[in-house]
């Protein structure tokens, strides 16, 4: 299965040759950047995805990431011509390579600590809805088509994690419901289902995901990391296990110095600005 060269570090300095990249303070914004097809993917641009995303894991100047489409739309899924077809023709063998590599790139989203946010308009179906998924906020327009398109194309919902992730987010009858008929999600549906955090215009839902982003990477960056890692352990955990769990995480938090600057800046009645450290 293709890879992706390494990714260097800083992400800032790497020059994406499958999508487009770029860092502006700790933010960096991922954009999916083939418009003329509604953003698709190709065995490329997957691994090198899942290759910024890990890269992402152990960059300490990026604190919050974005992803995004051009022109309109946030992605399509798998391009038709330059994966689906070549999927028709592989063995078992190769089958599972792609479908594993693919769950990579689900793995390197959820395995990065800083919290992704998707701006997504336009079509997000197929790897384009998981991507969405994968993300931790997702700030849509009214716009929006999301679809998990794989029963339509004679496969199982099943797909990069959807069964376990989309139930959490929407609930099982509502995930239940799209993974079967693999029918179109509206932008004004997806927010009242949960899936969007909230609504945005066309004109500014990348802008809005940004202003977000900022917001969250001027925080607490270990506090920020530790909740997204006890929001994906404490799936698996009842809740005693998971207060426990809790208690561990945030005396480890009650240990950085920006939990005593937050205390500084209290008592001096002044806003906090965290470090990171």
């Amino acid at each position: 299965m293709t890879s992706a060269n390494p990714v260097t570090l800083p992400l800032s300095g790497y020059a994406a040759q499958h999508i487009r990249l770029a860092v502006a303070g700790a933010v960096a914004t991922i954009t999916l950047d083939r418009p003329e097809r509604k953003n698709p993917l190709t065995f490329e641009s997957y691994a090198e995805l899942a290759n910024i995303f890990r890269a992402a894991a152990r960059d300490k100047s990026v604190k919050a990431i974005v992803i995004a489409g051009a022109g309109g739309n946030f992605c399509s899924g798998g391009d038709v011509f330059e994966i689906i077809k070549p999927l028709t023709e592989m063995d078992t063998a190769g089958l599972l390579d792609f479908t594993r590599m693919t769950g990579e790139l689900v793995k390197s989203m959820r395995a990065a600590p800083q919290p992704i946010i998707a701006a997504v308009d336009g079509v997000c179906a197929g790897a384009g809805a998981i991507m969405a998924m994968a993300s931790d906020i997702r700030i849509g327009t009214p716009n929006a088509k999301v679809a998990f398109l794989f029963n339509r194309v004679g496969l199982g919902g099943c797909d990069m994690g959807a069964c376990a992730i989309l139930p959490r987010i929407i609930g099982q009858g509502r995930a239940a419901e799209l993974l079967f008929t693999g029918r179109v999600l509206g932008g004004e549906d997806a927010e009242r289902w949960g899936f969007f955090n909230r609504l945005s215009t066309p004109a500014n839902v990348l802008a809005d995901a940004n202003v977000l982003a900022a917001e969250l990477a001027a925080g607490p960056t270990f506090g920020n990391a530790m909740t997204k890692r006890m929001l994906e352990m404490e799936w698996a955990m009842s809740v005693e296990t998971a207060i426990e769990a809790e208690a561990v995480a945030q005396a480890l938090c009650m240990e950085t110095e920006d939990f005593v600057r937050a205390y500084r800046a209290f008592a001096d009645k002044r806003k906090p600005v965290f470090e990171g450290n």
